[in-house]
């Protein structure tokens, strides 16, 4: 080393990255992505459950806006997308209208994650219910344009009514999962 060169500053000890310490950190990245999922996968299930076919979109909405807003490197685009693929080939929707709503909805949720992050949990449900009666409507005039028919609005008023009600049990669900990600001794 000649003097005009400044010496190699270290932050600390850091541990060697072995493949433990990867797989543990790819799965903690990965979990929201696979929770999600998970519950698309079990949500198009033919449970016969009431109100199974709306409850998918709320729940999906729910975990892409959370997700966006407070760990968006857990929930990036190409998985919104992939998930939104997801839904599409599993649902009986008309194909790509989730995929973009979900999109528009993780645009919405990455744009406005700094405000949204600082909100408290009532104004973040409200902030989340527009967003969410706007994915709806959305929805609604989409699939309408495609069956070149207006569609009844109460499954869709009942979809959003579904994803409004999810919403603050899946955050609270969210949250314990987010902290349990960042420090795993809590869990």
């Amino acid at each position: 080393m000649t003097p005009d060169q400044s010496p190699v500053l270290q932050s600390g000890i850091q541990p060697r990255a072995s493949v433990w310490r990867r797989l543990d950190a790819m799965s903690r990245r990965g979990l929201p992505a696979v929770f999600t999922a998970l519950s698309i996968l079990l949500l198009s299930a033919p449970f016969d459950l009431p109100g199974q076919a709306e409850l998918l979109p709320g729940v999906v909405l729910s975990s892409v806006f959370f997700w966006s807003v407070f760990r968006p490197a857990s929930m990036s685009s190409p998985v919104v997308f992939l998930l939104g693929l997801l839904v599409d080939l599993l649902g009986f929707g008309p194909p790509g209208v989730m995929l973009l709503i979900l999109l528009i909805v993780h645009g919405v949720g990455l744009s406005g994650r700094y405000g949204f992050a600082r909100m408290h949990i009532l104004l973040l449900w409200a902030v989340f219910g527009a967003v969410a009666l706007a994915a709806t409507v959305l929805q609604w005039g989409l699939v309408s344009a495609l069956a070149l028919r207006a569609m009844p609005g109460v499954p869709f008023v009942f979809q959003w009514t579904l994803a409004l009600g999810v919403f603050p049990m899946l955050c609270a669900l969210f949250t314990v999962m987010a902290r349990t990600m960042a420090n795993p001794d809590r869990a």
